[in-house]
């Protein structure tokens, strides 16, 4: 029997998506992270686990590209401009000149650290940066997956700025890398002029075509209505065609932006970002369609991650890439942020310290410490081990103490709440709309069944929400202080 053969190709990742599904579980109990779960998951099933063996570097790089700009155009959907705008300022900063800061800090410790007798790594400066490069950014995929699935709120628009951050940082470490390994496999010098240049058309190449293919998208969504509007397409058919038509228009921008010189994944961020503020037909089921798709993504390129790394070749780099990592945690991002917001004196000694903290390592690290390899540099093996271990150290470490680090620093807001989803969305062609109510004890001054209460006039409750329960309303249900009433409502565009 062939043992590669296709069957058993889809066999074992089959077991290995499962099995990594169930024990991704635990997470809620261990309080690790879900996707560092995934990654050791990857790991156990790997050659010194189960013995499924996966090395291919090319494949890895081809997957890691996919799923992350999924990431990405998921992240800038979910990213309200409006929240951001408070704090566009200082995100974009950390984004881009945080991110040059902590490679260049972090490159000159590995540097330093090459030199000495007692280490087994020797680095000259250009590979150093380029290692240090590697991990510079803060990973999204880590950051959206802590802060999605951990129901607190963080006060100073904390969110938002962290969310930005790590959704469009990400480019500038990916510029980096590919300039350094050009520099070092071409004549080993780098031009500050070239290099600025390749940064100003990057990000203004991607910037720009990352927003005309948004709203190109959003015309070809609307071409698409109108072609179908003569016949009654049925609506779940509908919300999966333009969530198909959206998902080709992630990979046309990060190709096409790629082939005009600009950065791809900056591209679909800020398509995402598009989309996402639009008014689009079944906006909601498309969100959850794209939220399921990142999920996927993140899984399968974290266990393909962890199937990719030998861990008995990371005991050699460990002593080194543990004060590499302890570095970039405790001063390579700290020294960095503080920079960069020195400008901001709004944002207090608290709020920098917890931005300082929260400088996740993930899949993109490691996704970038493949193009290394792939384009033979030297030391590249190094690379990717001492970038895997430092991954694994601040998902450990720093993943683990995100919300406690919050808490500890006074930043969780515990009165706010999040609203309600009922899990309801109108069809575009009603004329109505959806709206929740929070009853107070006002409200029920006069009386505390739907008939003695003031509703919006034209309204009508359809839902009742309490303590976590749904509740079908009648004339004669009590109210209490603190029901969230659903309320449909004629004659307006829906929200």
């Amino acid at each position: 029997m062939e043992i590669l053969s296709g069957e058993n190709i889809l066999l074992a990742g089959s077991i290995v998506l499962i099995a990594g599904v169930l024990i991704g579980k635990t997470s809620y109990r261990t309080g690790l992270p879900l996707l560092l779960v995934f990654l050791i998951v990857g790991m156990l099933f790997g050659t010194d686990g189960l013995g499924i063996s996966f090395s291919d570097m090319h494949t890895a790089q081809f997957v890691g590209m996919i799923a992350l700009c999924i990431i990405l155009f998921s992240g800038g959907m979910s990213t309200n401009i409006n929240a951001i705008k408070p704090v566009i300022a200082p995100g974009l900063v950390l984004a881009t000149a945080g991110v040059l800061l902590t490679a260049l800090l972090s490159g000159l410790f590995i540097f330093w650290l090459s030199g000495m007798q007692w280490t087994n790594i020797h680095f000259a400066l250009l590979p150093s940066l380029l290692l240090a490069s590697t991990m510079s950014s803060t990973d999204s995929a880590s950051v959206f997956g802590i802060l999605g699935s951990q129901k607190v709120h963080l006060k100073h628009n904390l969110r938002p700025m962290l969310e930005l951050e790590s959704g469009s940082n990400d480019p500038m470490a990916y510029m980096l890398t590919i300039i350094l390994i050009e520099a070092i496999t071409q004549d080993g010098t780098l031009s500050a002029s070239s290099l600025g240049l390749q940064l100003v058309l990057q990000f203004g190449v991607g910037a720009a075509a990352g927003a005309a293919t948004g709203y190109l998208t959003k015309w070809l969504i609307g071409c698409y209505r109108r072609i179908g509007k003569s016949s009654r397409e049925d609506a779940g058919q509908a919300t999966a065609m333009i969530s198909i038509l959206i998902l080709g228009a992630v990979f046309l921008t990060y190709t096409a932006t790629t082939a005009l010189q600009g950065n791809g994944y900056l591209a679909v961020y800020i398509c995402g970002m598009v989309l996402g503020n639009a008014s689009l037909p079944y906006h909601r089921s498309i969100g959850k369609f794209m939220d399921s798709l990142t999920w996927l993504a993140q899984i399968v390129v974290f266990l393909m991650l962890g199937l990719l790394v030998n861990p008995h070749e990371m005991l050699s780099v460990a002593a080194v890439s543990f004060l590499i990592g302890l570095f970039i945690m405790l001063i390579g991002r700290p020294a960095s942020v503080f920079m960069c917001l020195l400008p901001f004196r709004h944002i207090d000694l608290r709020t920098k310290t917890f931005v300082s903290w929260v400088g996740l390592r993930g899949a993109v690290p490691i996704i970038f410490a493949t193009y290394p390899v792939v384009a033979d540099v030297p030391g590249a093996s190094q690379i990717f081990n001492i970038v895997f271990f430092v991954t694994l150290l601040s998902l450990v470490i720093q993943g683990t103490g995100v919300i406690k680090s919050a808490g500890l620093l006074g930043l969780i807001d515990h009165d706010a709440k999040d609203e309600p989803d009922f899990g309801v969305e109108l069809s575009e062609e009603h004329t109505t709309s959806l709206r929740t109510l929070v009853l107070t004890h006002r409200h029920l001054s006069e009386g505390n069944t739907l008939g003695s209460i003031s509703l919006p006039e034209g309204g009508l409750v359809i839902m009742i929400r309490r303590d976590g329960r749904y509740i079908v309303p009648n004339g004669k249900r009590r109210l209490q202080a603190g029901d969230t009433l659903l309320i449909i409502k004629e004659g307006e565009e829906h929200e």
